[in-house]
């Protein structure tokens, strides 16, 4: 079942982010991993900034969570994340298709260049990737992140995005 996240779910939200996330370490630059990945005062900023989690659940246990936020002209998947346990069985692919019917605006996700399996987890639902340039703009106009995690990351935009701006240049 998915549903939406209530505050009641925040501490196992951070639980699911902090066991994926695991899966970044020696994958990502070393200077950007910590633990815990996301500690609970920043999941509650990220809800803060406005990003909306929906969980995918079984027998009352999360399993998975993603988020989107809206920002502007475009919305974003943020924080995507599967129990490790639970992982390859199409949970994510079901939150991100639930998800995107939940919006009509051109989507993008940003994720780490080293997360290989991210990468081509969206490109296996219908995103690619931005050119550099296109990366570099995006991520400075729609997220708020540091410069060093807008060096290590890519963006991702679904067909609405590519569609919209095939004739623009941004950059």
């Amino acid at each position: 079942m998915i549903r939406k996240c209530e505050e009641s779910d925040y501490e196992e939200i951070c639980a699911i982010v902090n066991d994926a996330a695991q899966a970044y370490k020696g994958n990502i630059p070393s200077d950007r991993w910590h633990e815990p990945y996301m500690p609970l005062k920043e999941l509650m900023q990220e809800i803060g900034a406005g990003v909306v989690f929906w969980g995918y659940a079984e027998d009352g246990l999360l399993l998975g969570v993603m988020g989107l936020q809206d920002v502007k002209d475009v919305t974003l998947i943020r924080h995507a994340y599967v129990r490790t346990e639970y992982r390859s069985k199409g949970i994510g692919g079901q939150l991100l298709k639930q998800l995107l019917t939940l919006t009509d605006r051109p989507t993008l996700v940003g994720t780490w260049a080293g997360a290989w399996w991210a990468v081509k987890f969206y490109e296996k639902h219908g995103f690619k990737q931005v050119t550099p340039k296109e990366k570099d703009f995006l991520l400075k106009r729609y997220w708020d992140i540091p410069e060093r995690q807008i060096d290590t990351s890519v963006v991702l935009a679904d067909a609405k995005w590519r569609k919209e701006n095939e004739n623009t240049k941004m950059c």
